[in-house]
């Protein structure tokens, strides 16, 4: 029988404070972070997906960041890959291989194994869609996803185009959902779910603030890089939370303030969506990250019930 290698995953909504506890326990339990998060993917874009710095990920291993410059295609097979082979190399060091973000998408991927529809590009379906989505906007488009597969529209942020286009492509070629296409084949892995969460009042208020200290700490300069190596707001990667707010402020389409302003509004909006997202999954410990003994019950949680049992 083979032996299933452990695979502890840790989630919950953004400015929760995964990265904190992450860096924690790979300290304490030998453990090297895999990001679970669909934009740290991309090369350059640093500050505002507030990717692990460079000081973190000398602390602690890090894998699955800066996969791809942000004028690349990047799919959640090419994501699921790349995962399982970090995984296996992980374990091959005898080291804790530790899944911490907050993509509900790209986790469930490799924690179930999912096994995408290989549907072939639909040019001209793919035309009309970003036609409509010129005119009328990302959400009318996630709308029309929305009337005819509200589980996968959940999945996907208004936002993530490309996606919500493939989504709408495989409906139309295939007459079925897109999620009721997604076959499971779990990997053999000995998986522990791990969720963060808070009082919606705290973590709103510290969404905002982490807006504010990317904003100090150059995401205005970040995205005006980007934009001079001729990476335009047509790409998926430049429609991410603060990027495209970003880019519509350097257009002169709207005062940096709006830009903040509408970044923290759209985060807000995103954390809730996240939250939905995993509480669907009934395997999530979940933790409250206002109780003064939240660490050390995750500690004695992952040293007793879930490394002390080995196959």
């Amino acid at each position: 029988m083979q032996t299933k290698g452990k695979l502890l995953v840790l989630v919950g909504p953004t400015a929760v404070g995964k990265t904190n506890l992450s860096l924690h326990l790979a300290e304490k339990f030998n453990g090297e972070i895999l990001s679970g998060d669909s934009m740290q993917v991309y090369r350059g874009m640093d500050v505002g997906t507030a990717k692990a710095s460079q000081k973190e990920q000398q602390q602690v291993r890090h894998h699955l960041l800066d996969l791809v410059n942000p004028d690349e295609s990047f799919s959640v097979e090419e994501f699921q890959k790349h995962a399982y082979e970090a995984i296996a190399a992980i374990h091959a060091r005898s080291h804790l291989p530790m899944l911490v973000g907050g993509t509900g998408l790209y986790i469930q991927a490799v924690t179930h194994g999912y096994r995408l529809p290989n549907i072939e590009e639909d040019v001209a379906l793919r035309a009309k869609w970003n036609d409509f989505a010129e005119k009328e906007g990302n959400e009318a488009l996630w709308r029309k996803l929305q009337e005819q597969d509200e589980v996968t529209a959940m999945r996907l942020h208004p936002n993530d185009r490309r996606r919500v286009i493939r989504a709408l492509e495989v409906i139309a070629n295939t007459g079925k959902p897109f999620s009721a296409q997604q076959v499971q084949q779990k990997p053999p892995y000995d998986i522990l779910f791990l969720g963060l969460t808070m009082p919606r009042e705290l973590l709103y208020k510290r969404i905002n603030e982490r807006v504010d200290h990317m904003i100090a700490a150059g995401l205005l300069q970040e995205v005006r890089a980007l934009y001079a190596q001729g990476y335009g707001r047509e790409l998926t990667s430049m429609q991410a939370l603060g990027y495209k707010e970003i880019m519509q402020h350097l257009a002169g389409e709207i005062s940096l303030d709006e830009a903040i302003e509408r970044i923290k509004r759209g985060t807000r909006k995103f954390a809730k969506r996240q939250l939905s997202w995993f509480r669907r999954m009934d395997e999530i410990h979940w933790f409250d990250c206002t109780a003064s003994d939240f660490q050390q019950e995750i500690t004695s949680l992952i040293a007793g019930d879930f490394l002390a049992h080995r196959e």
